[in-house]
Order: structure tokens, then sequence, then C-alpha cells
């Protein structure tokens, strides 16, 4: 069975994975970048940790699979009656089967400036640009922002706001600066944080970031932000650091192509009971207009439902009808202490991280090897002192 799958991110790498496991299959996985970014941590190695914890190459992960090959290339067009897809380096590549998880990509919502002047740390240029900043200011400068401004209290920016302070003055301390306890403000437009969890976790959470001195703004508008302002609700926030976890929006490239695909109100792509986009072309993860897409957990599922199903077809066998279920939210927040939610079920604190911790290792053995996924996984306990990028010191170690 001939199947390409386009995206290198957990949907896409588990449905190699899964129909790897069958040597008579024959997977070419197409991604544009040549590591696997878990990005769970991404948060960590933005303070500091490891970047061992958020990326893996793609080699690596499919070094004992030779049924597999890997292309980096990034996918352009789709003609569904060849049944091929075109990369930009003018590469076609045929598809008997092809499954898109190829993720979401920012957006700014059209406010003025933040795209220009907002940090992120959603890939490895992004979180070297942000730690230039934080160098600059504390190392080069021997002070701090007026203010470290994230916007959006998910749990990307609940999880980085509550690790931010740490960060900050672990540096000051190692290039001897003086000063006071650096502000973090988290800003929400939301009325609470996490504002996809219950009430009651949002409460939680809000304690306990107000407790690592985190200042939270909820039901709070960005307006415009300049290089050293920025506007919310009408009032000036001086910050010159302002970073963006707030936005995503579906890949343009589902709406490039609107002869093959449907999107749904959200922008996402929508599918039928088998997660087919129509026959032959499978959409799954962040990308499809199902319930519970846009988390990691969500995407596992797709790709071993997706495989199996395919694995089915090719025996003749009927397809089973695809059903999604609630995954477990496990936000950390603060060394040694996370929420974890499931449906009524609620842990907080020391508990929580361990069961934070244990979701790390599963996710990682998901996706990685064995070794792979222990080495990543320690990894978080490892503090590294880093002014060059992610991406060139994954060179320095091959």
């Amino acid at each position: 069975m001939n199947t390409t799958i386009v995206g290198g991110g957990f949907g896409g790498i588990k449905t190699a994975l899964e129909l790897a496991k069958d040597r008579k299959n024959d997977i070419v996985l197409i991604s544009d970048k040549e590591d696997f970014q878990y990005y769970p941590t991404l948060y960590s190695s933005a303070t500091g940790h490891s970047h061992v914890e958020s990326w893996v190459p793609l080699g690596e992960i499919f070094a004992n699979y030779p049924n597999v090959t890997v292309y980096i290339d990034t996918i352009t067009s789709i003609d569904v009656v060849k049944k091929a897809v075109f990369g930009g380096s003018g590469t076609e590549y045929r598809y008997a089967n092809v499954v898109f998880a190829i993720g979401t990509v920012t957006t700014y919502f059209n406010i003025p400036g933040l795209e220009t002047y907002a940090y992120g740390i959603k890939s490895a240029d992004e979180i070297q640009r942000l730690k230039h900043r934080l160098f600059t200011d504390i190392a080069e400068e021997r002070t701090y922002d007026k203010n470290y401004v994230i916007i959006g209290a998910g749990p990307t920016g609940v999880e980085l706001a509550a690790a931010l302070g740490t960060y900050i003055r672990r540096l000051a301390k190692y290039y001897n600066v003086r000063e006071r306890r650096p502000r973090i403000r988290l800003i929400e437009a939301a009325p609470r944080v996490l504002p996809r969890s219950s009430e009651r976790v949002s409460r939680k959470v809000t304690q306990r970031l107000r407790g690592l001195g985190v200042t939270v703004q909820t039901g709070k508008k960005v307006e415009e932000a300049t290089a050293s302002e920025l506007i919310v609700g009408g009032n000036v926030v001086e910050s010159h650091t302002v970073i963006w976890t707030s936005g995503v929006m579906n890949n343009p490239f589902f709406a490039a192509h609107p002869k093959v695909f449907t999107l749904a109100p959200n922008g996402k792509v929508q599918v039928n009971e088998y997660l087919e986009a129509r026959p032959n072309v499978y959409v799954i993860g962040d990308n499809a207009a199902t319930r519970y897409s846009g988390l990691a957990q969500t995407a596992l599922r797709d790709a071993k439902f997706v495989a199996r199903n395919l694995q089915r077809k090719a025996r003749g066998s009927a397809r089973r009808e695809y059903r999604p279920a609630l995954p477990v939210q496990a936000v950390p927040v603060g060394a040694n202490w996370a929420v974890v939610e499931w449906r009524k079920l609620r842990c907080y604190g020391w508990q929580g991280s361990l069961l934070r911790r244990a979701a790390d290792l599963i996710g990682y053995l998901d996706v990685m090897p064995l070794v792979s996924s222990l080495v990543s996984w320690r990894a978080a306990s490892v503090y590294e002192n880093d002014y060059f990028t992610p991406s060139e010191r994954v060179k320095r170690h091959r």
C-alpha cells in the first residue's frame, strides 16, 4: 500500500509509524522541517532548558523503518485526479492515499504592530530571537524590561508566564545584575485564563500565577503594539518584550484549494466519518474540523485511527467510523506544580506535576524510539547557556 503523509508533527509521524509496522506498506513522509518539534515543551526550551526536549531529527525517528522515506519539502498543490501532490522543490509525489497533518500557522488578528514587534516561541528561530532580546537586556544593558508581556492565557501562555520569571532571575544572577523582581504580565481577551478548562481550574491556576508574581489581566483586548509600548484596553503598557502565544489559524494550503477541501466556519477542513475530505484524501489533527482538534493527543488518536482504517481497507475489511474522545489536559504552572483535568477529575500541585512528567514520557514514546524518548524526557532537568539557535546545535551534534 502506497501512502503519502504530509506533515512531520504528531499526526504525520504517528500515522507513518503505525503504517510502517507492516513492512508491505510503502510510506512517504513529506515535512518542511528536518526535525520533529515536540511543542508541549517549547515553553521550557524558551526558558533555558535543553533544546533536546523539543527537537529530534526525523532521520533518528525513522532510522529503523526502511519502508519510510522522508523528504524535506513544502507541498504547494494537489491534483486529486492525477493522485499527486506537488512540492515547492518541483517534485511530484504520487499517492494511493494521502494524509494531511500540516498544523496551524500564527495569526495576529490584524492587530497593528504585533506581527512586527511581538516575539513568539513556536519555532527554534522565534525562541532564539526572544532569548537574544533577554540577553541584550540583562547581559548588555544590565537591566530588565519595564514589563515582560505574554499575550494569550491558553496552556502555552500560562506555562511560559509561570516559567519566565525564574529564567530571567537566573540570567540576572549569572551576569551579576542586581535588579528588582521582573514584572511578568499575562493578558487574555477571554474572561479567564485557560478558557477551555473548567472555571475551578481557571481560578486555581490564576491563584498559582499570582503567587509566582505574575500579573494576570483577563477580559483585556490588545489594540496595538509599537517597539516600546503595547496598547491594552485603551491603556499603555511600556514594554519592548511582548510575546504572542494566542492566535492560530488553519494552514492556508487548504483555503488555497477550495475545489478539494471544504472549510468549516472556523477555517478547519470538513471531513467525513473516516476523516476524509474526499476519497483517499485524509485530514487529521489540527487541520480537521473535529471535536477536540488542536491538541497533541487528538492528533495522535486521529493518526492511529486513519492508519488502522487504511490497513482494514487494504485487507478488504469494513472501515470503522471516527469517534472523538476528550483528551486529558495537563498544564505545568511553574516548578513542581501542574494542573491535570479530565472530565470531573482534577489534580493540582506536585501530584499534577508528576502526572504531567509521565504524560510527556508517554508523548515521546508515541513518536520516538525508546532511547531517544528517554534522552529528551530527561533533558527537562538540563539548563543551557545558549546564544546560538537550537537548529545550529542539532547540526553540531550530528
